[in-house]
């Protein structure tokens, strides 16, 4: 149910190129990993796998940097982990407890559990994170 630190560095990412999404110039990769903590070099294979699923573009040179593909309403943060922290399958074939009505039971509720995460995650877009968080800016 967790996600690893790369999902969590992919989506503060993200959530940045959403915010400066109205602005013409790409955020460069420092920039991003300055502001939030991030190792750049973690940085850039986060980027390089997000861009290869078509959700960020990225531009070359001095004045280059990264900015999304699409609309932050257009992206979700399914779309994010599911690139980064693909759904891992169930696999239950060398299973070694017996398929009784308890395991069942258990194995329903998880199924359940997992369901409701990714409906909530489908549901949330990056506009949606960008929106709430825009109140949370404190300056010291």
């Amino acid at each position: 149910m967790l996600f690893s630190a790369k999902a969590e560095y992919a989506c503060v990412a993200m959530l940045e190129l959403a915010v400066r999404h109205v602005d013409p110039k790409p955020a460069r990769l420092a920039d991003i990993a300055d502001r939030h903590g991030i190792p750049p070099r973690f940085l850039v294979q986060i980027l390089l796998d997000l861009k290869r699923a078509g959700l960020v573009n990225s531009v070359r040179g001095a004045a280059g940097g990264y900015a999304l593909a699409r609309s932050p309403d257009e992206i979700t943060l399914y779309d994010v982990l599911k690139v980064i922290d693909p759904p891992e399958q169930p696999t239950r074939q060398d299973d070694p407890l017996q398929p009784t009505a308890y395991v069942h039971s258990v194995r329903a509720v998880w199924d359940r559990m997992v369901e409701a995460q990714q409906t909530i995650l489908k549901q949330t877009t990056l506009s949606d994170l960008s929106q709430q968080s825009q109140g949370l800016q404190y300056v010291i």
